[in-house]
């Protein structure tokens, strides 16, 4: 069988951003064990509320909205989003007034 590389049009990044409360102590464990679950599932931290994974395909992401689902904390807010790698791409990051290039992830190779 021989190997497929997907492009950046197939390649899907899901971010997921939060607005959770913390005010109370258990508010606060719920907000860290949230994010220790997305953590523990190979999301990776953008910013303190943003979180990421590169996926093969949307197909590949169905799992993951069903599992971050099952995981939300009982109060506050969760988006989720999903875009091609080639969108992520085109992200304009600044940090400190100065512009940063995104890392490119490493290529997917399914055989």
């Amino acid at each position: 069988m021989r190997d497929l590389i997907l492009n950046k049009y197939e390649l899907m990044w899901m971010m997921v951003l939060f607005d959770l409360p913390v005010i109370e102590k258990k508010e606060r464990k719920d907000a860290t064990e949230f994010r220790k679950f997305l953590l523990d599932n190979g999301f990776s931290m953008v910013q303190y509320s943003i979180y990421t994974k590169l996926f093969s395909g949307k197909d590949a992401c169905e799992k993951y909205y069903r599992m971050i689902h099952d995981n939300l904390p009982t109060k506050g807010k969760v988006d989720i989003i999903t875009i091609t790698d080639r969108q992520y791409g085109n992200i304009i990051s600044y940090n400190a007034g100065e512009k940063r290039q995104k890392k490119q992830p490493e290529q997917f190779l399914l055989f």
